[in-house]
C-alpha cells in the first residue's frame, strides 16, 4: 500500500539540521532546487493504494539511489551512512532519530518499481526543463559524443567454454552408457573456432540420434546447454553472464566489452539527450535520436558539434534539411552513399575501420584511385573471413568459398564538397573549439560517479545507471551555474 508522499517528520531534534547541515551543502541545494514529487507521480501506478503493508515512499527510495550515484557507494554503505550522516537524513526528509531501510529494499525497488519506466529520458527532461526555466541554457548548439562503460562481467573465450560444455556432456553420456564412446565424433584438436563449432554440432546430432538417452535429465540438461552455447557463439562470438553487452573498439588494436552511452550536451555543459547501446554500435547512426530528444526537451538546435564519426552522408542530409550546421570533420571513410539499412556497415572513428552488421571490425584497409589525376579514391576494408564463414548474417553478405570479404566506400557527392568548404570557415573553427567540453563531461561521469563500469547485468540496468549518473551531473552543473 502506498500513502501520499511523506514529508520530514518534525521532532524535538529537527532543529539540528539548521545547526549541522550548512546552507551551501550540495544535498541541501539539490532539495531546494528540485521538487521530487514528479517521481511519486511517475511511479504511483506501480503500487497498490489500498492493500498490503505501507510501502516506503518512492521519492525516498529514489533519493537513496541518487545518494549512491552522487557518492559512488554500495547499497549497504549508503544505508549505513544514512544512519549517522545528518546531511543524508536531511536529503531523505527523515527526522534525526528515524530509522533506515534494509539495503535489500533498494534492489527490490530497482527491479519492481523502476523497471519498464523510461527513467533516462524522464530525468534528463526534468533537469533540462529546470535549466531552461532558470535561464541557464542560452546557446543553440549541442556537442555529441559517446562514452563506453565496461560490462560487470568479462567475456569468456568461446573456444574454452564450448570445450568445457562438450566435455561435461560426454561425461554425462558415459556415466549412463560407456559403449557410446566408440561412436563419438572425432574431437577438434586445433584452436579454430569454426572447427570446434562443427564438432559440437556433430556431437549434438550423435547423442540426439539415441532418443531414450538424450531424454534422460542428466544428459538432456547438458545437451541443451551446449546447443544454447553454440547458438550464442555463432551470433556473438563472445560468451558472458551479461547477455546484452558486446565488444566495441577504442582503436584498431584495443577493444572493450560492455556498453556505449551516446550523449548530447549544450555549451553550458547540460546533457540534453542520451541513448544507451551495446558496445559495438557506431556513433554516427545515433545522431538523429540525440537531436530529436534534445529538441523534444526544449533545445533550439542550430549547430551540432562532433567528431568525424558523425559526418556520414545521412547525417549531412538530415542536418541540411533542418538548416542545422554540422561541425564534424568530413572523413572519406564514412561517406557510405545510398545503402539499405540492413546492409549498412558502421564506421568506428577510434579504430578508423568499418564494423560489419554482426559487430566485427575490419582487420585492415587499403586505398585505391589516383587523387592527382582526378579519379574518385576508394577505401577498401577487409574482414576476417573465418568469422564470416560462421556468421548468422552471412547470407547475402558473404559468398560461400570466397577467400576475402571487403567493403568499399568513396567520396563523390556535392554535399561533401559543401561540407569541405564549411570546414575552412571561421564559424566552423570557432565552434569546433567547444568539443573538448563533452570529453570532460565523460570523464566526470566515469571518475566521479562510477560510470566506467556497469553495476548490474543487462542494458535496462545500464540505462537506469546512466539515468541516475546524468541526473546527478546535470543537477550539480545547474547548481554551480546558479551560484
Amino acid at each position: 500500500m502506498l500513502i501520499q508522499q511523506q514529508q520530514i517528520q518534525f521532532s524535538a531534534y529537527s532543529g539540528l539540521y539548521d545547526l549541522i547541515v550548512p546552507k551551501d551543502n550540495l544535498l541541501r541545494k539539490i532539495n531546494d532546487l528540485i521538487d521530487f514529487t514528479f517521481i511519486y507521480e511517475e511511479l504511483i501506478s506501480k503500487y497498490c493504494t489500498t492493500n498490503g503493508r505501507t510501502a516506503e515512499s518512492p521519492v525516498r527510495m529514489f533519493k537513496y539511489l541518487l545518494l549512491k550515484t552522487i557518492y559512488t557507494v554500495s547499497d549497504v554503505d549508503v544505508v549505513e551512512r544514512s544512519q549517522y550522516d545528518m546531511s543524508f537524513k536531511y536529503f531523505l526528509e527523515m527526522s534525526p532519530e528515524e530509522g533506515v531501510i534494509d539495503p535489500s529494499s533498494l534492489t527490490k525497488f530497482r527491479k519492481l518499481r523502476l523497471k519498464d519506466n523510461d527513467l533516462l529520458n524522464l530525468l534528463i527532461n526534468k533537469t533540462v526543463t529546470i535549466a531552461i526555466e532558470k535561464g541557464i541554457i542560452r546557446s543553440k548548439s549541442i556537442t555529441v559524443d559517446a562514452t563506453h562503460s565496461l560490462s560487470r562481467s568479462n567475456p569468456y573465450s568461446a573456444l574454452e567454454v564450448l570445450r568445457e560444455r562438450s566435455k561435461r556432456l560426454r561425461k554425462a553420456v558415459y556415466a549412463i552408457d560407456e559403449d557410446m564412446k566408440a561412436g563419438m565424433p572425432e574431437k577438434n584438436t586445433t584452436d579454430e573456432l569454426e572447427k570446434e563449432l562443427a564438432y559440437c554440432s556433430a556431437l549434438e546430432k550423435y547423442i540426439e540420434a539415441d532418443p531414450p538417452l538424450s531424454q534422460i535429465p542428466a544428459v538432456k540438461e547438458k545437451l541443451n546447454l551446449l546447443k544454447e552455447t553454440v547458438a550464442d557463439t555463432q551470433e556473438h562470438y563472445t560468451l558472458s553472464k551479461d547477455k546484452d553487452a558486446k565488444t566495441g573498439h577504442k582503436s584498431a588494436d584495443s577493444s572493450f566489452f560492455g556498453y556505449k552511452t551516446h550523449l548530447a550536451m549544450t555549451e553550458e555543459r547540460i546533457i540534453t539527450a542520451a541513448v544507451v547501446t551495446s558496445g559495438e554500435k557506431g556513433d554516427g547512426p545515433e545522431l538523429p535520436k540525440l537531436l530529436e530528444i534534445s529538441q523534444q526537451n526544449g533545445i533550439d538546435v542550430k549547430t551540432i558539434i562532433g567528431d568525424s564519426a558523425y559526418s556520414g552522408k545521412e547525417n549531412l542530409e538530415m542536418t541540411n534539411e533542418q538548416d542545422i550546421k554540422l561541425v564534424a570533420k568530413l572523413n572519406p571513410s564514412i561517406t557510405q552513399g545510398f545503402r539499405k539499412d540492413e546492409n549498412k556497415f558502421d564506421y568506428n572513428k577510434d579504430a578508423d575501420r568499418f564494423v560489419c552488421p554482426a559487430g566485427h571490425l575490419a582487420i585492415r584497409k587499403a586505398r585505391g584511385g589516383k587523387k592527382d589525376i582526378g579519379e574518385n579514391q576508394v577505401d577498401t576494408y577487409y574482414f576476417d573471413v573465418e568469422k564470416c564463414k560462421v556468421c548468422p548474417l552471412r547470407d547475402g553478405c558473404y559468398k560461400p568459398g570466397a577467400k576475402t570479404k571487403t567493403y568499399s566506400v568513396s567520396i563523390k557527392s556535392g554535399l561533401h564538397q559543401q561540407q569541405m568548404a564549411f570546414q575552412e570557415t571561421d564559424e566552423y573553427k570557432q565552434s569546433s573549439k567547444h568539443r573538448y567540453k563533452i570529453e570532460a563531461k565523460n570523464s566526470e561521469l566515469k571518475n566521479a560517479h562510477g560510470y566506467d563500469r556497469a553495476i548490474a547485468y543487462g542494458i535496462e540496468n545500464m540505462q537506469m545507471q546512466g539515468a541516475l549518473a546524468i541526473f546527478t551531473v546535470n543537477l550539480k552543473r545547474i547548481i554551480k551555474l546558479m551560484s
